[in-house]
């Protein structure tokens, strides 16, 4: 009788056990749909009540080409604008989380209006470019070095900035370091990028569904490496920080509650002994808000960063 009990119980454990499987494999899918597989549901631009919105009706008259290359054996689309007087110097701007270019217009035009040429992405999985997985800046970061090459290979006296917002700041930070990023790239900012794909994904679990780190984020993150050969803690920009040489200016509004303010301290602080850099706190401004918090303040900082380190010729 006793053993048989046993048995039975036995037989309950690993049904159940079974049961939390299934369970979890089939939330793991979900979220994993939700946070890495492309959507291309038409994304949210700067609204016409912003101080911004005539930025982007400008940028929308501008003379603009597209680009093109293949990286990862995908084709990458991108906006190039010229500047308005010619010049070595160009500005790589990228996007953020299910975004595509036409949501950077005002930071195209910002930089437009500053003197630069201006190139504008889609991320792989994004807007007009190939690719079917969204990967927070760890294979980004090799796209946004291809189009570093690329113009550089097109004009060897080019001088370059990359610009990154939410997680195309992420991407730019995590490309900082990176032995393939050409000498060319004479600075970094980033606005609103987070310390790695790991904390982001479980602050947002907890702080959007409520869900602890286990198991969750741990079997959505083993599928991101089944499917696309890397772990959420491996996207990680603090520590490429850490060994970057370049200038970097980082900003954040001091009311994100998207990518946590906090973690923009801990970017400063991991930036590499010795390499230059500059911290910007916007008060009052949510996550990707600084620039249409404080249009003047952003411009202004912005436009004394690139004048020391990467300044138009006059």
């Amino acid at each position: 009788m006793k053993n048989l009990k046993k048995k039975r119980l036995w037989r309950w454990v690993i049904a159940l056990f079974a049961l939390l499987l299934i369970i979890d494999f089939g939330v793991t899918l979900y979220f994993y749909k939700v946070a890495c597989v492309r959507n291309d549901t038409p994304v949210s631009q700067v609204k016409s009540s912003s101080p911004n919105y005539s930025l982007v009706k400008k940028f929308d008259k501008l003379p603009k080409s597209t680009e093109t290359i293949t990286s990862d054996h995908l084709e990458l689309k991108a906006w190039y604008v010229p500047a308005t007087v010619r010049t070595d110097k160009t500005v790589i701007v990228v996007h953020g989380f299910r975004q595509n270019k036409s949501a950077m217009r005002q930071y195209g035009e910002l930089f437009h209006e500053l003197g630069y040429n201006v190139l504008m992405p889609d991320n792989r999985g994004a807007g007009d470019s190939e690719g079917k997985f969204i990967t927070f800046g760890y294979h980004d970061k090799t796209d946004v070095i291809a189009w570093a090459n690329y113009l550089t290979q097109k004009n060897p006296q080019s001088d370059l900035t990359l610009y990154g917002l939410s997680m195309g700041a992420a991407t730019v930070m995590m490309a900082s370091s990176e032995k393939a990023l050409p000498s060319s790239v004479k600075n970094i900012i980033e606005d609103c990028g987070y310390t790695n794909a790991w904390d982001e994904i479980v602050y947002q679990a907890k702080s959007s569904y409520n869900l602890p780190a286990f198991p969750l984020v741990y079997s959505v993150s083993l599928e991101s490496k089944i499917r696309q050969g890397w772990f959420f803690n491996e996207a990680n920009a603090t520590k490429a920080l850490s060994k970057n040489t370049r200038p970097i200016l980082l900003i954040h509004g001091d009311k994100d509650t998207y990518v946590p303010t906090k973690m923009v301290y801990e970017n400063y602080q991991a930036v590499k002994s010795g390499t230059p850099k500059k911290l910007l706190i916007v008060k009052g401004a949510t996550h990707a808000r600084s620039f249409e918090t404080d249009p003047k303040l952003y411009r202004k900082t912005i436009a004394q960063f690139m004048s020391t380190y990467n300044p138009i010729s006059k």
